[in-house]
């Protein structure tokens, strides 16, 4: 019995090592993304702090550390590329980056491949971090690439820190640093990618000593200095401690710059916001002018507008009277044409119908009543042959017209 009592109690503890072991990867692997992660975060802190009395570039030991350590966040749990033959092998974030940031409007992705003393992937990559440094477009480019998860699902194991929660803050984080302006050498030895990045943590690193400790930090120094060769002496060892960057003094001084630096900042944005408002004021009377200006083109075309419209019913109107007189001409003209005929069949007789006349002769009709000269009263009173009174003059009292004399 006791045998297997303790063959079962051997099997259940196998049995909890294999779940004890994937519980151990995965407490490993958090811990390395937040490790990297907040590390990324106190290298961007410190990057801007001395972007504030220097320029940044290859030789500013920031810069380095932060290069390397997003280039290990980049490379955490990448993928390997399998050959023909079925092996695998390594592979550079530049390989992540060439493809998932295609779709970043004026990229420098082609830029960085045609560049000819570069020729390593790994190379490639720390002159892509460099470029888009410099670009202020670092954030830009890891959140487009972040959002094609298609593709980094195909360039990044499970895990990655890339596809889990801590890839939005490290976007976040690498927005700050578009405020920096560096200056970087495409040509130096820092895009030697035969060696890996390494990560320097004793910057990021800060003991706070508690009070009750038993020992303090003089009681270490000068443990590790009698320790060492014999020139290695308390005297030599403190002043350097002393003289840390931690110091009062070092605060001041810093404070004091950043204060300066402060006052220069504040002073060059009042300037700027007093031109600008300069501006703004020119800005709003040049639009009130040309408002005013709008407003005068308004009326002059409003009043040309009704001169037109008065111009067009004048000529309208005129139009209509020639209208209407061309209609009278025309019917004018019918009615001569139609009064032809008469006066073709009375053409022959006309001599005679004027002899008729000038022998007294009063009951025969004549043409000349229509031009109204008609000897007399009874004369008038002879026309009663003619059909229509529209061509006689109508007298109501004795005309008299020169005398017609018998030739």
């Amino acid at each position: 019995m006791a045998s297997r009592s303790l063959g079962g109690l051997s099997g259940i503890r196998g049995g909890g090592g294999g779940g004890g072991k994937k519980s151990l990867s995965a407490r490993n692997a958090a811990v390395e993304r937040r490790n990297l992660i907040t590390v990324c975060r106190f290298s961007v802190k410190t990057l801007i702090d001395r972007s504030c009395f220097e320029t940044i570039d290859d030789s500013s030991p920031e810069f380095n550390n932060f290069a390397a350590i997003l280039e290990q966040i980049l490379s955490h749990r990448l993928k390997g590329q399998v050959t023909w033959f079925g092996y695998e092998s390594p592979r550079s974030f530049w390989d992540y980056i060439r493809v998932a940031c295609r779709k970043v409007s004026q990229n420098c992705i082609c830029s960085i491949e045609n560049m000819e003393n570069v020729s390593s992937s790994r190379a490639k990559g720390r002159a892509w971090i460099r470029v888009a440094l410099m670009e202020k477009h670092l954030s830009e480019y890891i959140s487009t690439a972040l959002r094609d998860f298609k593709t980094t699902r195909r360039f990044y194991e499970d895990g990655a820190i890339v596809l889990g929660e801590e890839a939005n803050m490290l976007a976040g984080m690498l927005l700050g640093l578009n405020a920096i302006d560096f200056s970087f050498c495409l040509k130096g030895e820092g895009l030697d990618g035969s060696f890996p990045a390494v990560i320097d943590y004793t910057p990021y690193l800060k003991y706070i000593q508690s009070s009750d400790s038993i020992s303090s930090d003089e009681e270490e120094l000068r443990t590790l200095g009698s320790s060492g060769s014999e020139s290695s002496t308390p005297e030599n060892v403190g002043p350097p401690f002393l003289m840390d960057e931690n110091s009062w003094f070092n605060k001041c001084k810093r404070v004091k710059q950043k204060y300066q630096l402060t006052l220069e900042q504040k002073g060059y944005l009042e300037e700027l916001l007093r031109l600008r408002e300069n501006q703004l004021s020119e800005s709003v009377s040049q639009n009130k002018i040309l408002l005013q200006r709008i407003e005068d083109s308004d009326l002059a075309h409003k009043l040309e507008k009704e001169q037109l419209e008065y111009i067009i019913v004048e000529l309208q109107d005129q139009l209509k009277s020639y209208q209407s007189l061309d209609q009278l001409s025309a019917e004018v003209s019918l009615s001569q044409t139609s009064l032809d005929p008469g006066q073709s069949q009375e053409g022959d007789g006309k001599q005679d119908t004027l002899n008729v006349m000038s022998e007294g002769k009063e009951d025969t009709p004549s043409l000349l009543g229509l031009c109204g000269s008609l000897t007399s009263v009874a004369s008038y009173k002879s026309l009663t042959s003619l059909k229509s009174n529209d061509y006689l003059a109508s007298p109501t009292t004795e005309m008299t017209s020169p005398g017609l004399t018998p030739s």
